[in-house]
């Protein structure tokens, strides 16, 4: 059935705004179930009256303003629980959605929220993509490679400590902000990852995500002005982030960075990013420790200051990546590695750093290892192994762009 134009709206509406309305409602409620409730109840009455009513001037506030009410409704129903009314009630701007980037930021609130440290590390991540992100449970199993109910109970579980430590739903201060803010920076690099590549679902990317963890990393950087690694993260995402409307060409199919038309790239965003990286390496320069976002933002400087793919130093890519490897040693970062090994030294010595990790269960279930091999083994002239090797990377990724892209490579490949 073909969607109508304002259930289409609907959602455009719900995937932009329900985080930020889950975080003020959390703000309000002290209570994240609720918080989620109150928002489910919104969208419920947003399908009931706007396909009569039309979709609002203000579709967020609109949306904030009904699940205020209801919050409201629900603490006049709890004597327990007055002393809110009266709280919320007297909340300045009922039906203004909030706009600014400060440090009462209620999604940044909600991420330092959902990296308390009474939770493992583990449930920190997934429940942060959860409120955070807005990511469901299953593109969370997706991203960690495990099955989805494991992740349904990992995310309640974490609601759950969290209720029982009592944690404070204010903005974390001094030492206490500091002692999450690796785990916040984490999450806002995972969840611009799962916008700019998606682990699943139709689209090769959701551009909403990417924006949000800019927004949320440039917010960060203001918080925490004299620390390298929040620069080195902006400087990653607005490198990254300049790339979006480039991985797609003008009828809406996914291109890889070699074919990308780099006049499409976001100058602005590519100006942001260098700026990012200089501060984060000049602050290295005076004494604070450098780790691996200004690493990683350096390697995507490498492509951002290459006007032509043959332009590309893949030799100090490859280097960088041979201090990734050393400074946060994982499978994930030895296959971009062979990446850069099989550009910047030849075909044969990217397979080499892949055969290295390809038993590792960590890559079991994912489609990366063997993409890149099927494109390494093209590299070295092995047409039959690189098609096999992208048809099985087909079968393996959840995103249908992904997987029309790769079954294209390997048909392209066959047809010789």
């Amino acid at each position: 059935m073909t969607e109508t134009p304002t259930a289409a709206a609907i959602t455009a509406v719900w995937r932009h705004e329900s985080v930020r309305l889950v975080g003020a409602l959390a703000r309000m409620t002290r209570d994240l179930d609720v918080a989620e409730d109150l928002a489910q109840d919104a969208l419920v009455a947003a399908l009931e009256q706007w396909p009569d009513e039309g979709v609002p001037a203000n579709p967020g506030a609109w949306l904030t303003a009904v699940a205020k009410r209801r919050a409201i409704d629900l603490f006049r129903r709890n004597d327990t629980l007055r002393r809110r009314t009266a709280e919320l009630a007297t909340e300045p701007g009922e039906v203004e959605m909030p706009e600014v980037d400060h440090i009462a930021d209620d999604v940044l609130r909600l991420a330092f929220l959902s990296c308390h440290p009474a939770l493992p590390p583990e449930s920190r991540t997934a429940l942060t993509l959860r409120l955070v992100g807005g990511l469901t449970t299953q593109e969370i199993a997706r991203a960690y490679l495990v099955k989805d109910a494991t992740m349904g109970q990992r995310i309640s579980r974490a609601k759950r400590l969290l209720a029982e430590s009592g944690a404070s739903f204010e903005m974390p201060t001094g030492r206490e902000r500091e002692e999450r803010l690796d785990d916040v920076m984490a999450v806002v690099y995972l969840i611009f990852n799962e916008g700019y590549a998606a682990s699943s679902g139709p689209d090769w990317t959701r551009p909403e995500l990417c924006l949000e963890a800019l927004r949320l990393a440039r917010i960060l950087r203001w918080l925490v002005p004299d620390d390298p690694e929040v620069h080195g993260l902006q400087a990653l995402l607005e490198l990254q982030g300049s790339r979006l409307t480039a991985r797609r060409d003008t009828e809406g199919r996914p291109v890889l960075l070699d074919d990308q038309d780099r006049r499409r790239w976001d100058q602005l965003l590519v100006h942001r990013g260098l700026a990012a990286l200089a501060e984060a390496e000049r602050l290295g320069r005076a004494g604070r420790p450098v780790g691996t976002y200004v690493v990683q933002a350096s390697i995507a400087a490498c492509h951002a200051r290459a006007r032509r793919p043959e332009d590309t130093d893949w030799s100090e890519i490859a280097r960088l990546y041979d201090v990734l490897a050393y400074v946060a040693p994982g499978a994930v970062v030895e296959v971009n590695r062979a990446v850069a090994y099989g550009r910047a030294h030849g075909a044969d010595a990217g397979l080499a750093v892949l055969d290295a990790v390809a038993d590792d269960p960590a890559l079991a279930r994912s489609h990366l290892p063997l993409a890149v091999r099927g494109d390494l083994l093209e590299r070295a002239g092995r047409a039959d192994d690189a098609a096999a090797a992208f048809r099985a990377a087909a079968a393996l990724t959840g995103n249908e762009d992904e997987r029309a892209l790769l079954s294209s490579r390997a048909a392209r490949i066959t047809r010789g």
